[in-house]
């Protein structure tokens, strides 16, 4: 049996009895295949296990676990679902340590956060301390390509202003694409699993203002020249004003619910962004 060099220090080196036996112990109690999982991914965060390392196959598992291979064809399967490890068949095939993707990453954030009892006002006081907050790189870093994004959803958004097809999604969108303009993976990744609960505080603000889409999607405009200008003064000062005005707009809607798990993706009146 070969393994990775997260489990043996080389990329083929041997599993020995004695250093699987180190890596997994047997379990005895609880739900064996969670048990698994937890232990699989205790080791990926010591770094015992790394990414493109292979697991032990499923009858010496079994064996290390003390548990039957159904048993640890369900932690498999979970780990997989969970963007934990890849399963390749053939002679070469197995079970492979992947390293995680801000997509992955940012679904399990993004559940979390929907499925939490957070109101729409803590979804925006925690935006307005994001969001201010990575401004000075996003005027650091934001290339050509950010900046026409940026204005082409502006553009979007005026279209469907005036065709009166505006959607709340369109002011998601932009606030999302401001976070990628930081080219930080992990802004990035964080910014992607808010969008979903960001949606619907935004939906939730336009109970207390249906009709001021076009103050909102001018600021988006005015937000995103200021950093084309490389002026992060202007840019701050906007976005200020920006989510201030949707924080005051869930005060005066009655704001103390948590928010729906859903978030239907039908058009908006012109929104209160």
């Amino acid at each position: 049996m070969t393994v990775p060099k997260g489990l043996g220090g080389h990329p083929t080196s041997a599993l020995t009895a004695s250093s699987s036996r180190e890596l997994f112990s047997p379990l005895n109690v609880g739900r064996m295949s969670e048990l698994i999982v937890d232990q699989v991914r205790l080791l990926v965060r010591d770094g015992q296990l790394t990414p493109g390392d292979r697991l032990p196959s499923e009858r010496d598992l079994c064996e290390r676990f003390g548990v039957s291979r159904v048993t640890v064809r369900e932690a498999l399967r979970v780990l997989e679902a969970n963007g934990l490890i890849r399963i390749k068949v053939g002679a070469h095939g197995g079970a492979f340590i992947t390293a995680p993707t801000s997509e992955r990453v940012g679904e399990g954030i993004t559940d979390l956060l929907t499925l939490s009892p957070i109101t729409a006002t803590e979804v925006t006081e925690a935006r307005r301390v994001f969001e201010l907050g990575i401004i000075t790189l996003v005027c650091e870093r934001a290339d050509d390509t950010d900046i026409r994004d940026l204005l082409e959803i502006c553009d979007r958004s005026d279209e469907g202003l005036a065709e009166g097809t505006y959607s709340m999604s369109l002011s998601a969108q932009f606030h999302v694409r401001v976070g990628r303009a930081t080219h930080n993976a992990a802004i990035e990744m964080l910014v992607q699993s808010f969008h979903g609960p960001m949606l619907m505080s935004l939906r939730r603000a336009q109970l207390a203002a249906p009709l001021m889409g076009h103050v909102g999607t001018a600021e988006h405009r005015t937000f995103a020249e200021a950093i084309a200008r490389r002026d992060e003064a202007a840019a701050t000062a906007v976005m200020r004003t920006h989510l201030a005005r949707t924080a005051e707009r869930l005060a005066a809607a009655g704001d103390h619910e948590a928010l729906p798990t859903d978030s239907p993706d039908s058009p908006d009146s012109p929104d209160s962004r």
